[in-house]
């Protein structure tokens, strides 16, 4: 692996990694930031398209690159939505774990992706460090009934939510088309989402008004970072780059970044030993991550 491999491949982590923190800064409703980070990947797409001369997809690649879209628009909301309940410090572990044990029983028991028994048998151990690692991420020195239970509908939200990262992932697979092809409309899908929800969430009469709020304008900076992450994860897994597996690895750091990003400038506070644990539970997560992609 050369240093601009590197440098490319740790991308995510910068990109997805701040992604939470910054739209968390930036403040609103689940309904400002998504119609912003969506609104900033399509301006991110655009240019990235026009810059690279890369044509539109037709027939169904275009529109199983848009439902891809879509699926991550919708997964994402329901994250927003659980970042208002335990922070972006605790939703963000869980969330990235589930689109880790997605990913990687859709890829062992559908693809065939673990070839033999002993492969598979260290695929299940990887996974369940992956639990053991988010475990060790929400795990709190002073337990509440209040906390336990927004902990509770984080996790089932969070759950439901994989549904659509998983279609945002498998969807341009499907359409046997290439990440850098299916940008462009999977970010048409995504800010398609983002207005209709902001249209659903003015009409609902809740004094939220996503489309005239300046809030939902400046997350397009987030979307940004979003985006960033997004093309330099694409650009990584390439063959001649770091690879599908270690590209997946290396995007997978930006989960350290922003739990701890939303500890330190969020106000997410946590004590000295949920802080110890929680890095501990990090470094698990990753380290799973890389057995299940290189077993």
């Amino acid at each position: 692996m050369n240093a601009v491999a590197l440098l490319v491949g740790l991308g995510p982590l910068l990109g997805w990694g701040l992604f939470p923190t910054i739209a968390s800064k930036i403040g609103g409703k689940p309904s400002h930031q998504i119609l912003g980070a969506t609104a900033g990947t399509f301006i991110f797409a655009v240019i990235f398209a026009w810059v690279q001369g890369i044509p539109m997809p037709s027939g169904s690649a275009i529109v199983l690159s848009i439902i891809s879209g879509v699926g991550w628009a919708c997964a994402q909301i329901v994250t927003f939505m659980s970042f208002g309940l335990v922070g972006s410090s605790r939703a963000m572990p869980i969330t990235t774990a589930f689109q880790l044990l997605g990913a990687s029983l859709w890829g062992a028991f559908y693809l065939g992706d673990w070839h033999g028994v002993t492969s598979k048998i260290i695929g299940i151990l990887a996974l369940v460090a992956i639990i053991i690692g988010v475990y060790m991420t929400v795990w709190s020195e002073h337990k509440t009934s209040e906390k336990s239970g927004y902990l509770k509908k984080a996790v089932l939200w969070l759950a439901i939510g994989e549904i659509g990262y998983w279609a945002y992932s498998e969807a341009p697979q499907a359409a046997h088309i290439d990440g850098m092809h299916a940008f462009l409309p999977q970010s048409i899908g995504m800010l398609l989402v983002g207005i209709v929800y902001g249209i659903i969430m003015t009409f609902k009469g809740q004094g939220e008004k996503p489309l005239k709020d300046s809030l939902s304008y400046k997350q397009i900076i987030a979307g940004f970072f979003f985006a960033f992450g997004a093309l330099t994860y694409l650009i990584s897994a390439q063959p001649d780059m770091n690879g599908l597996a270690t590209g997946f690895v290396l995007s997978q750091t930006s989960v350290i970044l922003a739990t701890l990003t939303g500890i330190w400038f969020l106000g997410q506070k946590k004590t000295k030993k949920e802080m110890t644990i929680t890095v501990i539970g990090l470094i698990i997560i990753v380290l799973a991550a890389a057995v299940t992609e290189f077993i």
